[in-house]
């Protein structure tokens, strides 16, 4: 079977791994960004996290001619009425300066008022097709972080079911119950040869 080259349009190493251990079955050889240094970042202004997926698929893939995924994918709080949603990256400069934001805009809200998902939104796309998913995990943040695994907000993110932070779970653990673990699960049915 004929391999092609697929683009995983991120920078982030934790997305990285994450989409090639959930792809890895497909026929594609993957690149990422890094192997494309130089290309200009899309303009993201969409108002969902399913149009900045798009928007950033089908921009990376004009400028190499690459059938390109990207995500896009957040953190929304129901008490801070669903940020920081699509500005969850750009919340603040690091990681831990975007977890410190947010538990401080929580600070009063009881823990029955801390409700949150993760959302994740894919989309495939080449000239001959587009392909888009989307998926969510319910959990609530807690108050202060528990865990070194994952990345983003995973530390603070409770996840009920595990009794467990998405930051003390490992990375198979996470894969298999995660936002971006059921959309790509969801991608990679709708690939199959």
């Amino acid at each position: 079977m004929n391999r092609s080259r697929l683009l995983l349009a991120t920078s982030n190493k934790g997305k990285l791994e994450e989409f090639r251990s959930a792809l890895v079955s497909l026929p594609f050889d993957f690149a990422s960004l890094q192997d494309f240094r130089g290309l200009p970042p899309p303009s993201e202004d969409g108002t969902t996290f399913r149009e900045n997926a798009r928007l950033k698929a089908q921009h990376y893939s004009q400028l190499t001619g690459l059938p390109t995924l990207a995500d896009d994918s957040g953190l929304c709080v129901d008490a801070l009425g669903g940020a920081p949603g699509i500005y969850s990256k750009r919340y603040a400069a690091t990681d831990a300066e975007r977890i410190q934001r947010l538990l401080r805009e929580l600070k009063g809200f009881g823990e029955h008022e801390r409700s949150a998902r993760f959302v994740c939104a894919l989309c495939f796309f080449s000239p001959e097709q587009i392909l888009e998913v989307e998926a969510t995990v319910e959990g609530k943040i807690i108050k202060e972080p528990r865990g070194t695994s994952g990345f983003g907000y995973d530390p603070i993110f409770w996840y009920p079911p595990l009794g467990r932070t998405f930051g003390e779970l490992s990375r198979k653990e996470k894969n298999l119950i995660s936002h971006r673990g059921k959309a790509l699960a969801k991608l990679h049915e709708a690939l199959q040869p």
